[in-house]
């Protein structure tokens, strides 16, 4: 079937909603925002102090409505997985990747994981077929070219159409509990690096981070040619920054990686200047030790302690009775971080 174009779709961003979009803020909420709230309406005033042209409160005024629009999304789906599929628009559904990212849709949503792609076609496409149009969320860039949203997602509630790629870059990290990624092109590789970097310098959780390869492929077997030969040999980037990232041929490898990362890691959250990650269930007293022995060089002071949540984690009440680790985090060892979630994921097996 043919693709619709985005231009024939209503963007909701700007348009207005029929409900009491505008009614007052409840004072009473579990997660009272209004102080924030009235900080960026104080924002908002600057501009007009600064005499900000129009084309930059244009700019505001989008990129704004573009991510408060999503976030509305989002939030009804917060307690669920979800993972980004990355590559090609332009991948035929003959070819074998596209094969690879509907199989990997269809077999991630059997483990309840919601799939995000950018709603076009090629593997994007095949990623929402696999996962079937219930399971799907889409988050379309609005381009004069290619970009159209596929027949699996089109006119779904869950679709989001976005002018500019930094909200829909924020958007794909910010809700992604993992990163997939087949071969694509200028878009793929600027998406992988930036998860990539974002991870690396801890400005965002810790994902797992897949880049599957045909069997018997190059293209990603290219790709760690030119980081660990180039990149890792320049000292550009450290040894420890290859466990951030894995590269399969197989499907089922890939959705093994993604859905153990979070076996017993549950996610993480910094409280004053320790770095607590919570658990799906208690570590034993043997996998203690062995993180005690085998991290202590990622620990900036004192070492691993099971804790119980702490008092300024109240806003999340739903995490409250899981199991805690927490220590004083090394911050320039993100790969090394990655390597004790998976020490912690092995536990009991």
């Amino acid at each position: 079937m043919k693709p619709h174009p985005a231009g024939d779709e209503k963007n909701p961003i700007l348009d207005p909603e029929p409900e009491s979009a505008n009614a007052p803020l409840d004072p009473h909420a579990p997660d009272d925002i209004s102080d924030l709230v009235a900080e960026m309406h104080q924002i908002v005033d600057k501009l007009v102090r600064d005499h900000a042209s129009r084309g930059d409160v244009k700019l505001l005024r989008t990129a704004l409505a573009e991510l408060r629009y999503s976030f509305k999304v989002f939030a009804g789906l917060k307690s669920e997985r979800k993972v980004s599929i990355f590559g090609s628009a332009r991948t035929r559904p003959e070819a074998v990747s596209y094969q690879q990212a509907l199989e990997f849709g269809r077999k991630i949503s059997e483990q309840n994981y919601l799939v995000i792609t950018g709603a076009a076609s090629g593997i994007m496409e095949a990623g929402h077929r696999g996962a079937g149009r219930d399971n799907s969320i889409g988050l379309n860039i609005m381009l004069p070219f290619e970009q159209r949203s596929n027949d699996i997602i089109h006119g779904d509630p869950k679709l989001m159409h976005l002018k500019y790629f930094f909200t829909r870059k924020l958007l794909f990290m910010k809700e992604s509990d993992a990163v997939v990624l087949f071969p694509g092109g200028f878009g793929t590789h600027d998406e992988g690096f930036e998860v990539l970097t974002l991870v690396q310098t801890g400005k965002s959780q810790l994902v797992p981070i897949v880049l599957v390869e045909e069997p018997g492929g190059s293209y990603w077997q290219r790709w760690r040619d030119l980081v660990e030969d180039e990149m890792l040999t320049d000292g550009m980037i450290s040894p420890m920054d290859k466990a951030l990232y894995k590269i399969t041929e197989s499907v089922d490898e890939a959705v093994e990686e993604v859905t153990n990362f979070y076996r017993v890691y549950h996610s993480m959250r910094y409280i004053r200047k320790d770095l607590v990650l919570r658990l799906q269930r208690p570590i034993s007293d043997a996998t203690l030790e062995r993180i005690r022995r085998e991290f202590q060089d990622i620990v900036a002071g004192g070492t691993f302690e099971l804790v119980p949540a702490h008092p300024s984690e109240a806003n999340e009440p739903a995490l409250r009775d899981l199991p805690r680790l927490r220590f004083r985090f090394d911050r320039h060892a993100h790969g090394r971080l990655r390597m004790l979630i998976d020490v912690l994921n092995q536990d009991g097996r």
